[in-house]
Formats: structure tokens, C-alpha cells, sequence
């Protein structure tokens, strides 16, 4: 049935919720300074980099994000698996924020959100965008289509911020915002610039004008995520020194580039990358920092009712840089799973079933697999969960966490 609803009459319903919602909690967000992060890939890591700064010169900081949300450091995990809530609960958690006497509210903001006015009241003050990838085809049908909702959080942003290596970064710069920061790991132009980057297996490293920065996360991705959020840490007169003591004492992300410990000399890592970009990334950094005997292990699948067209392109990405490619189950909500499994498989080439690929729909099986053929240094890369603490299958939820699931079958091993 709700298939045979036009979107834009959703839309309009919507947008009467946000109205309602307004009203009934009495515009909250006007009384907060609200950072909304948008972007394809980066966006919760940013949202949490954010806070940590904010947080680190006193501020009382209130933050919604994909895997959590916080007021004044007190956490508890969103469990909805979605990024922006609907419009009374992003009123209704505004509320909460000014009550607690908070002067930030930081909001990762989807596309999907922006488009259906799921955030309309909201009173943005900054605007930032990560970078803007092939997703969500399956909703907004073109590339044109998903740049032009994330534009929308510019629109009336008093403060905008952009990734300066992102494609076309002039569409999020064209509004009368009344500061617009750039930021860049190439782009000597950018208002802010990582150089003397140093990449590693446990830690990033970068300068910007002259003031180091040590991250205990790893990637360029990493850095970029960083930048965006010292940019806001700008925007706000904290300054570089402050920003770095800050992004130190984080010491990791959960579900993203999470690293499991375990004592069979294996790095295991769980993130949520789940778009082709992503995932190039990630392999790509990955055969930069493993050691040359080591060989990468990959797990991953794609969820359903979402962009089909990525999904190939997804298996033809891992399996250029995987030794090891495990195509397994992920979130296939109402789709078949082995149909979401056998259009990834059509993109994978240069691989060999049942020699160095496997097809294993169940994914406890798959990571198991991956553990019980990996060796001393090798890397295994879980993706496309991240931090998710269950799993969609038609109209169940069943309990489900990538990082625990690998912790319990560790402790079957010998």
C-alpha cells in the first residue's frame, strides 16, 4: 500500500508533521545553534568529532546521530537504523537539548530527511557537507536529484561548510551564507589545509598551519572527516591547538574502521561502508598499510530495498583489492536475499568460487569462515553494518552486531 502513495503526497504529510511538531514543542532549535552534518559517506564520524570539540571547551553540546545520540555527555544508542529521526522525534530530542540547558544541537541530517521536510523548523546556524557519492538511487533516481536535497541545508545556513575535493563543491557554495569555509587534503586554495600527512595502520597523522594533529583513526577519509569538523571548531573561534587536543582523545568510532582485539595476530576490522566510494576507500587504504605477506579477507553484502545498481559495482570493487572475498547476507529488509547476493556477484571477477571467493548467505557462517582462513597479520574487513545492533528480514528485527558476532566466534576457535 504504501508503495502506490506518490512520494510527493508523503511529502506533503510530512511536512504538516513538522509543522505539528514546531509547534508543539515551541521551535526549540531556535533557541540552540544547530550544525547539521549531511553528506553520502562520513557523516556520524564528523557528528562525533564535532561534539568532541565543542565539548572540549566547556560548550553543553546535545548530538543525533546514526549510531547514538548525546546530551551533555550523557549517551544512549539509536536503535531506529535511521539517520534523521521523523519530525516530532527531531523536535521532541530539540526539546530535550534546550531543557538540559544545551547551547549546541549537532544533527546529522540525511537527504531523505531534507527532501521529505522531515527537518523543516529546523533552525540550521552551519551547514556541512562530507562529500556526495552514488546512494540512494532506489529513492531519488538521480545523482542530480540527491545533490539537489542535500542543497537544501545551505539554503539559509548562516555558516557553510565544504569539502573542497568533493565533485562540483561550487552547487554548496552558491547560497548567501554569511561565511563559507573550505576545506581540503589537496586543494592549496582551501581555507583549511591537512598537509604532511602521514597514514597508518593505528593512527593518522596531519599538520594545518603548522599544528599537528594525531588521530587514532585511520584513513585520508579519517583526515577529511577531521577537517570538517575543525572547520567548525573555526567557525565557532576554537582554536587549532584546542581542536587537536580534542580529536586525540578520540580513540574510535563505533562500527566505523572499529578494530575487534582478538590474540590470533589478526586485524579485524568492522565499518559501515556500504557505497561503492566507500568501499574503494577503504580497500584502498588497506592494501596501503597491511604488511606485504598479509593478504585482505573481505565480508561484506548489500541491503535491500536500496540502490540495486551499486551492488555490482560493489563486488567488482572488493574484489579487486581482497585476496578473499566472502559475499554474505546483510540487511535485506523484504527482498530475497540470495537475489541481493547474486547481483553483487555479478561484478566480481578475477576470483575463483570456492577457492578465494565464497557465497555464504548466512553471515554468522561468512564471518566464520573468514576467521577460520585467515592468518597471523592478515586484515578482515567486515563492512555494510557498521554499529547496527540488529538486523531487518522482512518485518522482523533480529538482534544482530557485527562486532560481537566476531568476538563469540573468536571464542570458539582453538
Amino acid at each position: 500500500m504504501k508503495k502506490l502513495i506518490p512520494q510527493g503526497a508523503k511529502n506533503i504529510y510530512h511536512l504538516f508533521q513538522a509543522i505539528l511538531a514546531n509547534l508543539w514543542f515551541g521551535f526549540p532549535t531556535r533557541k540552540l545553534k544547530v550544525i547539521g552534518i549531511t553528506g553520502t559517506d562520513g557523516k556520524t564520524t564528523t557528528a562525533q568529532m564535532v561534539t568532541k570539540i565543542l565539548e572540549e571547551v566547556g560548550k553543553k553540546v546535545a548530538m543525533a546521530s546514526t549510531i547514538n545520540f548525546r546530551i551533555n555527555g550523557i549517551e544512549e544508542k539509536n536503535l531506529s537504523h535511521f539517520t534523521t529521526l521523523s519530525a516530532f522525534a527531531v523536535q521532541k530530542f530539540a526539546r530535550r537539548a534546550v531543557q538540559a540547558d544545551c547551547e549546541y544541537l549537532v544533527l546529522e541530517t540525511s537527504s531523505h530527511s531534507l527532501d521529505q521536510y522531515r527537518v523543516w523548523g529546523v533552525d540550521y546556524k552551519t551547514a556541512v557537507i562530507t562529500n556526495v557519492t552514488r546512494e540512494h538511487l532506489d529513492y531519488h533516481k538521480t545523482m542530480e536529484k540527491y545533490r539537489q536535497a542535500k542543497t537544501k541545508l545551505f539554503q539559509n545556513a548562516q555558516v557553510a561548510i565544504v569539502n573542497a575535493d568533493m565533485k562540483n563543491p561550487e552547487e554548496f557554495l552558491q547560497h548567501k551564507n554569511d561565511r563559507k569555509i573550505t576545506y581540503s587534503l589537496k586543494d592549496a586554495q582551501a581555507d583549511i589545509l591537512a598537509e604532511n600527512i602521514e597514514l597508518g595502520i593505528d593512527k593518522s597523522i596531519f599538520a594545518i598551519n603548522n599544528q599537528k594533529f594525531t588521530l587514532n583513526l585511520i584513513g585520508d577519509f579519517n583526515i577529511e572527516n577531521a577537517l570538517a569538523a575543525i572547520a567548525v571548531g573555526v567557525s565557532e573561534n576554537i582554536s587549532l591547538k584546542i581542536c587537536a587536543q580534542a580529536l586525540e582523545k578520540i580513540m574510535g568510532v563505533p562500527g566505523r574502521m572499529e578494530y575487534v582485539p582478538n590474540n590470533k595476530g589478526l586485524n579485524i576490522l568492522v565499518d559501515f561502508a556500504l557505497t561503492p566510494e566507500a568501499l574503494e576507500k577503504l580497500y584502498s587504504l588497506l592494501a596501503k598499510i597491511k604488511k606485504p605477506t598479509a593478504r585482505i579477507i573481505a565480508v561484506f553484502g548489500s541491503c535491500g530495498e536500496r540502490d540495486r545498481g551499486k551492488r555490482p559495482i560493489m563486488g567488482e570493487i572488493i574484489s579487486q583489492h581482497a585476496d578473499f572475498v566472502i559475499a554474505t547476507n546483510d540487511e535485506p529488509y523484504h527482498e530475497d536475499p540470495m537475489q541481493i547476493i547474486n547481483e553483487i556477484v555479478a561484478g566480481i571477477k578475477n576470483k575463483t568460487k570456492d577457492t578465494n571467493f565464497w557465497i555464504i548467505p548466512d553471515r554468522r557462517a561468512a564471518i566464520a569462515k573468514a576467521l577460520q582462513i585467515a592468518q597471523s597479520d592478515d586484515i578482515i574487513a567486515v563492512t555494510g553494518m557498521g554499529a547496527e545492533e540488529s538486523m531487518i528480514v522482512g518485518d522482523q528485527k533480529i538482534p544482530w552486531n557485527d562486532r560481537q558476532v566476531i568476538l563469540e566466534e573468536l571464542a570458539k576457535m582453538k
